[in-house]
């Protein structure tokens, strides 16, 4: 029963992504189904874990998705643009959520408060890049930014993105408390898996394991955080008294729920996507 409470939790994590991507389209004048945009969301996970490039892979894939739902390209870039700003807000207000609880509980190391520092450099840089590209619009990318292949495809697009959705903070913060939702739900999956091991599940225990493990995975150069995550998340979590075995295995299963067990699903979804194109053009 707990495993099907996480796995519950875990789809809500979709349909809060959906939710921010609606709300941008919407406020562009092209409304499209919730039901619609799930599937795109499980898209976008399988691109980001398959194809590890920063998530270039997975903004291409959704921005393709859209144009297929019938939104023009620069609405579609405007919805991506905005939930990156979102999703880095979000991340970097949960890192300092996640600093200040360490401080009060006195756990807080010189470690520990360099490496989020480093994150929050890492947070403000990325969505600045992404605003300073749009601002130039189509003028042409310097040669050290044109150079990087991946890149370079998505930064282009993102100067096509409408300047007006920049100028309405209210549409910001509701992407941006979508995405902090996302990283609640992941918090309140780890503990529900401790439950389902048996173990006592202090939410704020599961919430600073989670965010710090995102961290280090964010800012390791493994692909998909490998090892990464999983370490740090089960160093976190012996520190609020968890045993060793439990604290693995509830990882472990935060890991199934997350990356893998959507894997399948996101595959499916996309060579069905990639097949309708491919009929569409004959």
């Amino acid at each position: 029963m707990w495993l099907l409470a996480a796995l519950a939790l875990q789809f809500m994590t979709y349909f809060c992504l959906a939710q921010g991507w609606k709300g941008v389209l919407g406020r562009s004048g092209h409304d499209v189904a919730l039901a619609k945009l799930v599937p795109v969301a499980l898209m976008k996970l399988f691109a980001d874990q398959a194809m590890p490039s920063a998530g270039i892979g997975g903004h291409i894939v959704t921005i393709g998705r859209m144009r297929a739902l019938g939104v023009p390209r620069p609405e579609a870039m405007g919805a991506v643009l905005l939930t990156l700003i979102g999703y880095y807000l979000s991340y970097a207000v949960c890192a300092l959520a996640m600093l200040v609880i360490m401080w009060l509980a006195s756990e807080v190391s010189r470690w520990l408060a360099g490496v989020v520092t480093l994150f929050l450099v890492v947070a403000v840089a990325v969505p600045s890049l992404a605003l300073w590209v749009r601002r130039r619009g189509a003028a042409p990318l310097p040669a050290w930014l044109e150079g990087i292949g991946p890149a370079r495809r998505v930064l282009h697009l993102i100067g096509t993105a409408p300047a007006e959705l920049l100028r309405r903070p209210g549409l910001i913060v509701r992407v941006t408390l979508w995405n902090g939702l996302i990283y609640l739900l992941d918090a309140a999956s780890l503990s529900t898996c401790l439950l389902a091991l048996g173990a006592s599940a202090h939410p704020t225990g599961a919430f600073v394991a989670l965010i710090m493990a995102s961290i280090a995975s964010t800012l390791s150069p493994m692909p998909m955080g490998l090892g990464t995550f999983e370490a740090t998340s089960v160093t976190m979590l012996t520190m609020t008294h968890i045993p060793l075995e439990t604290a693995v295995a509830a990882t472990l299963l935060l890991r199934g729920l997350t990356l893998w067990l959507p894997l399948l699903p996101g595959l499916v979804l996309l060579r069905g996507a990639h097949e309708e194109k491919g009929d569409d053009r004959d």
